[in-house]
């Protein structure tokens, strides 16, 4: 063999040898006990792709003629450009990715006015300045999920940041935009390098599959984005969504705030995020806030309509089909914790797959990392790590770190049975409460007085503001899983009355730093929607009514030794309208009872 001959077989030997080297060392996904790893080929900004674009929808919720465009960026591992790696999506989108109004005196609602009268008129925030985030819109997920072999998106919602469109709250724009990016995943949408015009970008690298999450108003938008039945969306993970802004604003008929925000109501969110191309606010202001919203969310009945129900995500499920692990904080007082545990009920019903993840804290707290891990590595990856075959609700314990949950069969949990039980005179002091029902207790009055917050009412001996029944202290500790319920019989000396009520664990402690030392739950209504929920009507002085509903759902263990007390008042000042004090509620206690769901019915 020639010199020249034996040089071009050893050149085409080590080419060979290189190309093997290359295709055996590709960088792929690696997964362990079920779980995607870190892969160091993913990691850092140098292994990574970044870009943005705008998806074209389609709806035109800003009314110029023309399909609104969400802005959209995309990192994603830079295999998927040089090694032609496929990868599926973890999506997070948002209305506060370009900022938000703050919370500026005077910009809420006035709580401070009679139940019912028209509320005077609050002031709208400044401006909220324009962002421009290009490429990047957030850095959310990106660092741990990309270098585990996914992609991450980001979107903004319709009217803020760069994407078109108007800020709605809850409309249908909300459920279409997210659709319109993973339609565009999957090819079936179109992605543009401008808002208006700009060059065709294709999602190539993208498997189709995609996973979404977010806590609060980001984890809203996976439910609704569900809603639509879009095909590949495999799974959400949403955390603390408020799944109906009624029940976020509103409580059985009575007007009531978010934990925290006193006075906020639909027109004030959509001030606060109202971040979008500065040229439509003017028309998006006239069209949603002031001429649709403002005239539907009704401050002065609080009564359920059309239009709420059309802002409640459980009425729109019928169409999911992406399985669904949901966490909430079960002292959750801004979502409240019925958000989560009424989709979740709702789609066990309807045989989606489902999960719950509940903690003891309050507002956010994600399932732990692992969880996430096999849930967004089983359905986007189609990993057979098991993960539909876990138990249905992992509680983190009173004590435990939010890592360490209890794994249960359900939730509520399959072995609560519903104890009622009833109230005995002296409420005024601390009655009885028990499971024997005494006949001839009468009726008790209390009078109403905003200034005096719950803790200080159920931290009392004696109180002519609340009235406050306890069980004998627990001879075991008592589980409680799942939703109380109150039937009340009572009778007002005005037109209308704020219904407050407390599941409280005494004797109450003023130096706990436990979030749920004293409060057990609660709940509020309204009197006047006594028979329709849909209709109010004003009461008759010194009539009795009935009222039966829902306190918050829970789950939490009593400790033996502690006594449980239903604490009845009027107005509760974290929540409610403040109206001037002196209004008496009466209560029937032959008529009132409290129905609680107890593991086992030890203790009590």
């Amino acid at each position: 063999m020639s010199r020249f001959k034996t040089l071009h077989v050893c050149l085409l030997l080590s080419t060979l040898l290189v190309s093997s080297s290359f295709a055996q060392e590709a960088a792929k996904p690696v997964f362990v006990d079920g779980e995607a790893q870190e892969v160091d080929a993913f990691k850092g900004k140098a292994n990574r792709v970044l870009h943005d674009l705008w998806v074209e929808t389609e709806f035109d919720s800003d009314g110029n003629g023309t399909m609104d465009r969400m802005h959209v960026d995309v990192a994603r591992p830079i295999q998927t450009d040089t090694e032609g790696l496929k990868v599926p999506v973890i999506y997070n989108t948002s209305p506060y990715f370009a900022g938000t109004a703050g919370n500026a005196k005077g910009t809420f609602w006035d709580p401070k006015h009679e139940i019912g009268e028209t509320p005077p008129e609050h002031k709208h925030p400044v401006d909220i300045k324009h962002q421009s985030r290009r490429p990047v819109i957030s850095n959310r997920l990106t660092n741990y999920w990309v270098s585990r072999g996914f992609a991450v998106v980001h979107s903004c919602s319709p009217g803020t940041g760069l994407s078109q469109g108007c800020v709605t709250i809850g409309g249908d724009n909300e459920c279409l935009a997210p659709k319109a990016v993973i339609d565009w995943l999957n090819g079936r949408a179109k992605g543009f390098t401008e808002p208006v015009g700009g060059e065709e970008v294709v999602a190539s690298w993208c498997t189709g599959k995609v996973g979404m999450t977010g806590t609060s108003y980001n984890g809203t938008l996976p439910i609704a984005a569900a809603t639509t039945g879009v095909e590949g969306l495999e799974c959400i993970i949403p955390v603390a969504p408020n799944t109906s802004y009624y029940h976020y604003y509103r409580s059985n008929g009575l007007v009531r705030h978010p934990g925290g925000y006193m006075g906020e109501d639909v027109d004030v969110l959509y001030d606060f995020v109202n971040s979008g191309p500065p040229e439509m606010r003017e028309h998006c202001d006239c069209e949603v806030r002031d001429e649709e919203i403002l005239e539907n969310i009704d401050r002065e009945s609080g009564d359920y309509s059309d239009w709420w129900a059309g802002r409640d995500y459980v009425n729109k499920l019928g169409k999911v089909k992406a399985a669904t692990l949901i966490a909430h904080g079960l002292n959750d007082w801004n979502v409240m914790p019925a958000h989560s545990i009424r989709v979740y009920e709702a789609l066990k019903k309807q045989g989606t797959p489902a999960q719950i993840y509940l903690h003891q804290g309050g507002h956010g707290g994600t399932p732990t990392r692992s969880m996430m891990n096999r849930w967004f590595s089983r359905y986007l990856y189609d990993i057979e790590n098991g993960v539909e075959d876990d138990p249905r609700a992992f509680i983190v314990r009173e004590g435990a770190e939010r890592e360490d949950p209890t794994a249960y069969p359900d939730y509520p949990n399959p072995d609560a049975k519903m104890v009622t039980l009833y109230p005995s005179k002296g409420g005024l002091k601390v009655g009885g409460l028990s499971q024997t029902k005494a006949e001839g207790q009468g009726s008790e009055t209390l009078t109403d007085d905003v200034s005096i917050g719950g803790d200080k009412l159920a931290a009392k001996t004696e109180s002519e503001n609340r009235l406050l029944f306890a069980t004998a202290p627990l001879s075991e500790a008592v589980h409680i899983s799942g939703t109380s319920k109150l039937k009340i019989r009572l009778s007002c000396d005005k037109p209308a009355a704020n219904l407050s009520v407390w599941i409280v664990s005494l004797p109450w402690d003023k130096k706990a730093d436990s979030i749920n030392a004293n409060l057990i739950t609660r709940g509020w209504a309204d009197p006047q929607n006594h028979s329709s929920l849909t209709k109010g009507e004003p009461l008759e002085p010194g009539k009795f009514y009935d009222l039966e509903f829902d306190l918050q759902p829970d789950d939490q263990i009593i400790p033996a030794g502690q006594q449980i007390g239903l604490m009845i008042f009027s107005s509760d000042r974290d929540f409610t309208l403040w109206p001037d004090p002196g209004t008496k509620l009466t209560v029937d206690l032959d008529a009132t009872s409290l129905t609680l769901p107890i593991v086992g019915n030890a203790g009590l």
